[in-house]
């Protein structure tokens, strides 16, 4: 059998994943981070993007806003801003906020403050590229 470790994906709503997998790639704040069993404890903040989860030999896809890594030995926790699996994601919602953000960061003149404006855009491309990912492996 392969060495594993629990992985917990957790949002204020959901537990969105929970389970042994082999290995775990995330967006980290200073970059992306791959996690494999035995991996030294660390903690570090989270950025929009994909949280890839290998389990027998297959890769489960959850898109998660921003949030908190705990790594253990034996156990990795995300704990997101918000987490959604990468099959529930809505291509339009998240086209409609990437429209919506990029024409906020043009027109300085909306309500939406600037630095909203970024996150949004970036939240909104994250979610794309994940969904551009998950098409790539069907």
């Amino acid at each position: 059998m392969a060495h594993t470790m629990r992985v917990d994906v957790v949002s204020a709503e959901a537990r969105i994943f929970s389970g042994e997998a082999e290995f775990v790639a995330l967006p980290g704040e200073q970059g992306e981070l791959g996690i494999l069993p035995g991996h030294t404890p660390l903690i570090s903040r989270v950025r929009a993007g994909a949280v890839r989860i290998q389990k027998d030999g297959q890769e489960e896809l959850v898109f998660v806003s921003g949030g908190i890594l705990e790594v253990q030995p034996k156990a990795v926790t995300v704990l997101a801003d918000t987490a959604i699996r990468g099959h529930d994601l809505d291509e339009a919602k998240a086209e409609e906020a990437r429209k919506r953000a990029q024409e906020a960061l043009a027109n300085r003149s909306t309500d939406m403050d600037f630095a909203a404006a970024q996150a949004e855009l970036s939240e909104a491309l994250a979610q794309l590229n994940l969904l551009r990912r998950l098409r790539g492996q069907k």
